[in-house]
Order: structure tokens, then sequence, then C-alpha cells
């Protein structure tokens, strides 16, 4: 018997379907992958699963009988959401995190001791050292994630969905999840898992469900599909090469030049150049200081340099505001966070980064919504209708506001920090397009990315960070994974082209 069985279900919000005649079911012991593109009904159907939504119409049956319709219910029956939208409390430590909502108690008081105990014991599990006696406040985005599963284990489910987990993670943490998973499914349990990777889900899941429109439209076993067909199934279209021709290695003119750039705590004596159109890949492990050197570029941080010079003048290091206003644009790797503004409408996020538009003494709306039409037509932001806020947009929408937003200044430098993160594989091509189309036109571009496969595909040229420190430069033919990892851990001594710019 089935452990969890979706039959017909439906779900609008308005008149707008969402999820149309939805038939699925997880076994008992199995890793079943949700595929599809943003928007279509992933998190819905998973949201109606934890007792989050209610289906606009069909049934839910868990172990056969009608399946509970509300959180409290669903989750004392077993079921637990991991939600990629974190749901912890910052002020707190972590074990009183872990068991928030549930906390361990020795008669009438909390057993904080007892709780640090299993919360060391839980997160040890998935291969986290986070300290347990910790504010959450204080740690990094990877441990948030690393307890926010641990809260889902100590429950002790027999059904686990996950939306997005690897998200914020390294590989070496999404390694240890996955570790960790494989034991729970020996043990009889079950998860649900969404994921833009396709590598994971390959790795991860015993049988694929693929989601278009709301609509299943495959369910195979894993190993009877590749992530190439996974991806033609998720937008219903053949899919060229992902990623663009390069162009060759024609000489470039240097559009910026840095030497011994450092910013305190964070990078250490940086000296690089960014030409004109090309792709410059930034690459490293978690914490060696990619986005920090940009930040620190680009007056997002406080740092120093012995010599900057841009478009061939040398100057000093631009405040934040002077970068805009010599056209370096900077694409934030935080755009619920730092890009956009979630509760105002797609107009006024598009126009943020020219300030107002402005008319006589008024803000002219009428231009900000000619300018919000014309990047719906040319970043093809599917939002239904323009006068949503920005918050209402599944995540690859929301990340072709925040380009629209970004490009709006029309910059001559272009940094992509993170630029695919939780985008599906059809706007992960659109952006990559939208990347070597600036390129062409002659733009300095740079991708930061944690992602090899996109560094790889993408750069002309690859600068890998280790500890603060460029420990390599690759370029051409010889940006392989297996080079960018060798510098990344230290294994390989810096190239020629490094030891020269210092």
């Amino acid at each position: 018997m089935a452990l969890l069985t979706f039959r017909q279900i439906e779900k609008s919000y308005g008149v707008v379907p969402v999820l149309k005649g939805i038939e699925l079911a997880v076994e008992p012991g199995e890793v079943l992958a949700l595929v599809g593109e943003n928007g279509a009904g992933k998190s819905t159907l998973m949201r109606i699963a934890a007792g989050l939504a209610a289906p606009s119409a069909g049934a839910m049956l868990l172990d056969g009988a009608p399946a509970p319709t509300t959180l409290h219910e669903a989750e004392r029956a077993g079921i637990v959401m991991v939600h990629q939208e974190f749901c912890l409390a910052p002020h707190l430590t972590v074990a009183e995190n872990v068991f928030l909502g549930r906390e361990l108690t020795r008669g009438l008081f909390t057993d904080r001791k007892a709780m640090e105990v299993k919360a060391r014991a839980l997160l040890a599990e998935l291969g986290s050292a986070a300290p347990v006696r910790a504010r959450l406040r204080d740690l990094p985005v990877s441990d948030w994630q690393m307890i926010e599963l641990a809260k889902a284990f100590a429950r002790q489910p027999k059904l686990i969905l996950m939306d997005e987990p690897t998200a914020v993670l390294s590989a070496t943490e999404a390694g240890n999840l996955f570790t960790r998973i494989r034991a729970f499914r020996k043990s009889g349990g079950s998860v649900i898992f969404t994921s833009h990777r396709l590598d994971e889900v390959k790795a991860i899941a015993d049988r694929v469900a693929v989601l278009r429109d709301g609509q299943i439209v495959r369910v195979e076993k894993t190993s009877a599909i590749s992530e190439n067909e996974m991806a033609e199934a998720m937008v219903g279209r053949p899919l060229a090469e992902i990623y663009p021709p390069r162009r060759g290695a024609a000489p470039r003119k240097a559009f910026l030049s840095v030497i011994g750039l450092s910013a305190p705590g964070a990078v250490e004596d940086a000296s690089l150049d960014i030409r004109e159109g090309e792709v410059l890949g930034i690459s490293g492990l978690v914490g060696s200081g990619r986005t920090e050197l940009f930040e620190a570029l680009l007056g997002l941080r406080p740092a120093k340099c012995r010599s900057f010079v841009l478009r061939g003048r040398e100057r000093r290091l631009p405040a934040a505001r002077e970068a805009w206003a010599l056209k370096l644009a900077y694409l934030t790797e935080d755009r619920k966070g730092k890009g956009l503004l979630l509760a105002k409408p797609l107009d006024q996020n598009v126009a943020l980064t020219r300030g107002a538009i402005a008319g006589a003494a008024w803000i002219d709306r009428r231009a900000e919504r000619r300018d919000l039409e014309a990047a719906v037509e040319r970043y093809d932001i599917r939002a239904g209708r323009l006068d949503v806020t920005a918050g209402a947009l599944s995540g690859g929408n929301q990340q072709k506001v925040l380009i629209a937003k970004t490009l709006g200044v029309e910059p001559d430098l272009v940094v992509f920090d993170e630029p695919t993160r939780g985008v599906d594989i059809g706007a992960k091509q659109q952006i990559y397009e939208i990347i070597a189309g600036l390129a062409a036109e002659g733009k300095a571009i740079v991708v930061i990315s944690s992602e090899m496969q996109e560094i790889v595909g993408l750069s002309d040229r690859v600068l890998v960070m280790r500890r603060g420190r460029i420990a390599g430069e690759l370029s051409g033919d010889a940006i392989t994974e297996n080079d960018i990892i060798r510098f990344a851990m230290g294994l390989e001594e810096a190239s020629p082209q490094e030891e020269a710019s210092h």
C-alpha cells in the first residue's frame, strides 16, 4: 500500500489554476523527486501534502485513509516539511531551533541540556558541527539549512517533504544530506524531494515525477530517464546545448584592472583584470572570498588597493553609489533579502537602480510601466498580470525581474553573483543567453557561481579563490572541473598569469 496518495488533486488561486488533476503516490521507503519549471506547481503540491493548503478538488490518502488537512494534524501523523524559506527563530540558539515548538521538558521546565545533547547528535548525522549553544543569527546560511533539516528529523517522521533543501549547501554538505536520506530510506522512511539540480535527482531519487503547467507529464524510475530527458519534459520542447557557444579567445581590452585589493577579514592582496566582451568566472569553495572580492571592488564593503584603473584611467576605489554611476552593476546572490522589494509592484522594482523616473515634479508611473512592459518582453518575465508584487512571482521570474532591475542602468560591467540559484532549467538557459548576449555586445561580465558546471560552461577565463586569495587562473580549454577543484583545495600553485599580476 502506498504511504501517501494524491487523487485528482486540483488547486486554484482565484481563477488561476495551479494544479490540474494530480495523480501520484509515494511508497514506504522511497525517495520520490518532483521536478518542473518555476510555477509548475511543485511547492503547491508539497504544501497540500503538509496540510498548509487545502486542495480545491480531489482527495489525499495516508496509509489508505483520508490524510490530515492541517499542519498540526499532518505533523502528528508523521508528515514534516522542510521549507525553501527558513522557519527558524534567529534570536534563539541552535538547540532551541531544532526543538522549536516541541521543546523537551523535565517536569515543568525546559530541559536545555537534553535538547543540546540530542540536537548535537541530530546535526552530527547530517555531517554538521554547528555549535548548539550559538544564536542562529550568528551562523552562516548553510548552517541554517542543516538546522532546518535536523528539526525535521527530530520529529521522527515517516515522510519528509524537502523543498530545494540543497540550494544553499556546498557539494560536501549536500553529500552529507544524501547519506542521511539514504539511512532514513533504509529505515522505512519516505521523502518527496524537489530540486532544480537534476544531477542531484539522479543521485538520490528512486523515481521522478515531472510537472509542467500544473500537470504530471511523466513518471519514471530515475534509472530509466536521463537529465536531458527530464529537462525536455519540464519545458515541453527539445533543449539545445544549455550553454551558449564560446566566441573564441580573441585578445580583449582590459576594462578594469586592480592591484593589491584587500578587504579586512575577507580578501587579501588580490590583483585581476576584467576585460571587455569576456565572461570571467569566479570559483572557489564556500567561504573562499568569491562574493567578498567583488563587494570590495564595487564599494559594498570597506577595502583598499594599490591601483584601480577603470577604462584606462587611474581612480580611487568607488563607493557603492559611485559604482552605479560609473555603470558598474552588481546582481546580488540574495534576491529576496537584498535584491528585490517583494511587497512592491514589479514596475517599482524594475525602476529601483535608476531611482524614480521623474516627470516635472512627480514620479512618472507611465514611464515605469513602459519600462516594465519592455523588460517583460526582453527577459520573458511570466507574471500573468503586471500589477502583482514581486513576491507573487516564482523564483525564476523573480530572478528575471532582478536582472531587469540590475541592467536598467545599461551598465558596462555586470557582476552576476549566483545568477541561477533556485531557478529551473528553462530559466537557466534564458539567463545564460542574456549573459552571453551582454558579452557579445562588448560588456565586461563576471559570473560568481558555486556550480562548477556553470563556471566551466560559461567562462572564457576563470579565477579560483582560496582563503581570500586568488589561487589560480584558467582560460579556454584549460577550464575543467578537475583543475578548478585542485586550485580551490590548494593542490596547485598559482598560475603564471596570477604570479605576474603580483
